[in-house]
């Protein structure tokens, strides 16, 4: 298990936090923490209310999300050192808007969605860096939620 004061060397391990200063870590840390699932716990689902962004540590996470005739459809399996919880960080998604499984045990770093916010509109180039990496998220799961939802509806 990890400890708390494990944080920093953990964030300062992540390849696009590397460019931050020492001071930039050390706030980041003050709204960081860890979380651990084991096989088939769910960080998350769909609808729900959860203001945390989490950067996979350990371990491999699948990321659904509901279609109407369809049920539950995987759009992607998250790694270690992805991004999931990004819709925490936007102002319009409110609830959650996948469902998110452990598919073996794994470790999550943390961070408060609200806190994380404030950090970035202080500390612009820390918010620059931030919100760079995770426009690179959404672009990227867009995409891999378009391509799987045509060759879903491809199928009929």
């Amino acid at each position: 298990m990890i400890d708390k004061a494990d944080i920093r060397p953990t964030l300062q391990s992540i390849p696009w936090l590397m460019d931050l200063s020492q001071e930039q870590l050390r706030k980041l840390e003050k709204v960081a923490g860890f979380r651990f699932l084991e096989e088939g716990e769910i960080l998350y689902r769909e609808g729900e209310n959860d203001n945390l962004l989490y950067i996979v540590s350990e371990g491999s996470l699948g990321i659904e999300i509901y279609v109407p005739g369809h049920g539950q459809v995987r759009l992607y399996n998250a790694d270690p050192l992805d991004i999931v919880g990004w819709d925490s960080m936007t102002p319009v998604a409110r609830h959650r808007i996948t469902t998110i499984t452990a598919l073996k045990k794994s470790n999550l770093i943390y961070f408060d969605g609200s806190a994380l916010n404030e950090l970035c509109d202080i500390d612009q180039e820390l918010g620059y860096v931030i919100m760079r990496r995770l426009s690179n998220v959404i672009a990227t799961r867009m995409l891999a939620m378009r391509l799987k939802l045509i060759d879903l509806f491809m199928q009929k």
